[in-house]
């Protein structure tokens, strides 16, 4: 006796290839992947060499500056609340002066001068944590309190004079180009895309992020460390925020008093891009990491056109509406 499969059988199977295929085209990361290699061809059509190997590493190496920062913006939004941290640019810019300060072009102090503005990044970072989990003050109103805290801090330390230099080691780490013409800086970048996603999906703390920003009430009846998890997302803000502050310093050599001051919006921005719901509780870094990419690859392609950079700053707010709109990403990611 012969087996015959329902008829119905066959449609749905074919809906739910379809539905697989479509999550998948509309998902944002594949958007926003696309969009980097569709302004790469693009800008190699308009401007031979534009995507030629060299070209890559060399916007992959500014990228990963944006990318580093990214981190703790992209670990503050998924902790929801609306969190977010308008003091990223400001503390990665303390922190590179003070570790310009304490390097002073030596690598003898390269050590102290990488651990101690890290230090003082999470510290500030924890700062705001704080302030916000138990003087119940608002995410934007307290980091943006933080920003000029970040600012006046910076201006006492320096009397208004940015003073040092990064160490040598710090510079060839960022600048030279090492295993297959990479610098080690974006070998960093992608070791730290590894752990970080690692980290968010594969251990407790990470799921306890997830949880908190879903719904901070159920997590806090389901006995999960809300104000602690919080508390250690604006430290990590902080942290990552000079981390990126002294690669941009390695890369500069020497610090300017506003060297990282125009990253907050960018590391906002790549987030969005990357497909992190803005409320909280939903995506990741990989996403992140692709929208520095997006942005740093904008940039370039803007520069190598002679744009002016008022019509930067339009073309880049447009791109980032016109990607939004692609994924329609706020309601289809929170159902």
């Amino acid at each position: 006796m012969s087996v015959t499969t329902p008829k119905t059988q066959v449609p749905a199977a074919l809906d739910d290839n379809r539905a697989r295929i479509r999550a998948i085209v509309t998902s944002p990361i594949v958007i926003a992947a696309a969009t980097a290699i569709l302004i790469l061809i693009v800008g190699q059509i308009l401007s031979p060499g534009f995507a030629s190997y060299g070209q890559i590493v060399s916007m992959l190496r500014v990228a990963s500056f944006l990318g580093i920062m990214a981190i703790g913006q992209t670990i503050v939004i998924l902790s929801g609340n609306t969190g977010i941290d308008l003091s990223v640019g400001t503390v990665a810019t303390f922190g590179a002066i003070v570790g310009a300060r304490i390097m002073g072009g030596d690598n003898s102090n390269l050590f102290l001068g990488i651990v101690i503005p890290l230090l003082i990044g999470a510290l500030l970072g924890a700062i705001n944590g704080v302030g916000i989990v138990v003087l119940k003050i608002p995410p934007f109103v307290m980091t943006l309190g933080m920003m000029g805290v970040a600012t006046g801090l910076a201006l006492a330390y320096t009397a208004g004079v940015a003073g040092g230099r990064s160490a040598p080691g710090l510079t060839r780490l960022v600048n030279e180009r090492l295993l297959f013409g990479i610098p080690g800086v974006v070998f960093i970048w992608i070791a730290l895309i590894v752990i970080i996603t690692f980290l968010l999906r594969r251990t407790v703390p990470g799921w306890n992020l997830f949880a908190v920003g879903t719904n901070r009430r159920a997590a806090r009846l389901s006995g999960l460390p809300v104000n602690r998890t919080v508390i250690a997302a604006y430290a990590a803000s902080g942290f990552f925020a000079v981390l990126g502050g002294l690669m941009m310093l390695g890369y500069s050599e020497s610090v300017f008093l506003d060297i990282a001051n125009d990253q907050m919006l960018p590391t906002v921005a790549a987030v969005i891009i990357g497909g992190t719901l803005a409320m909280g509780g939903v995506g990741g870094y990989v996403g992140s990491a692709i929208g520095a990419c997006v942005l740093t690859f904008l940039d370039s392609f803007l520069g190598a056109q002679n744009m002016p950079q008022a019509w930067r700053m339009v073309i880049n707010g447009l791109v980032l509406l016109f990607i939004l709109a692609l994924y329609g990403r706020q309601r289809r990611l929170r159902a």
